[in-house]
């Protein structure tokens, strides 16, 4: 299980692990938190008061501090999943719907051609589409293409990430998407 860390402004960034958070809640560097309690951590016992010491640590924390970089300024890193995910898993030429193994990460332009691997120039293909496509563009190859590629937002990329989200981390993340994001389907 991942705990969604977010900025004290709400940006994500990061999933980190529950041991991670504990830290984060025990240096007070937890501002705020959001969504459902996830696990309770119990310390030790104080020797003045005998309390014992208990952090319970929600699924998201807003933490103190600001991001010395500008998330809106940074371009997710390209992987086959986060595209497979972002195409929701259907081919650019064909319009089918495949697992994971059946697909390739197919360049609009090739590389032949000058083509650079970036999310703008990559969509999903099935690999009988990759491979009757060739070297050429979808205009050589009479292949149009179904839909267009697009960078992911920040938001986007945390859920492309792939990992299990909770829903309540999912409500938290989808209602921050661009009304246009192919997410929402």
């Amino acid at each position: 299980m991942k705990i969604l860390k977010l900025s004290s402004q709400g940006l994500p960034q990061s999933w980190i692990s529950l041991e991670a958070a504990v830290l984060h809640y025990a240096a007070g560097d937890v501002r705020w938190e959001v969504g459902s309690p996830v696990a309770v951590f119990r310390g030790g016992h104080n020797a003045r008061t005998g309390r014992q010491s208990v952090i319970e640590v929600n699924s998201i924390i807003g933490t103190k501090g600001v991001p010395r970089i500008n998330p809106f300024l940074l371009t997710p890193g390209l992987t086959n999943g986060k595209l497979f995910a972002r195409d929701r898993h259907v081919c650019a030429y064909c319009g089918g719907r495949f697992v994971s193994d059946a697909l390739t990460r197919e360049h609009i332009v090739p590389f032949a051609q000058g083509g650079r691997d970036h999310w703008m120039n990559v969509v999903t293909a099935c690999r009988a589409c990759n491979h009757q496509k060739a070297n050429r563009t979808p205009e050589q190859a009479h292949m149009p293409l179904l839909y267009t590629p697009y960078i992911p937002t920040l938001w986007e990329d945390f859920i492309l990430r792939n990992r299990r989200i909770l829903s309540d981390q999912m409500d938290f993340l989808m209602a921050h998407l661009p009304s246009g994001s192919r997410l929402h389907d």
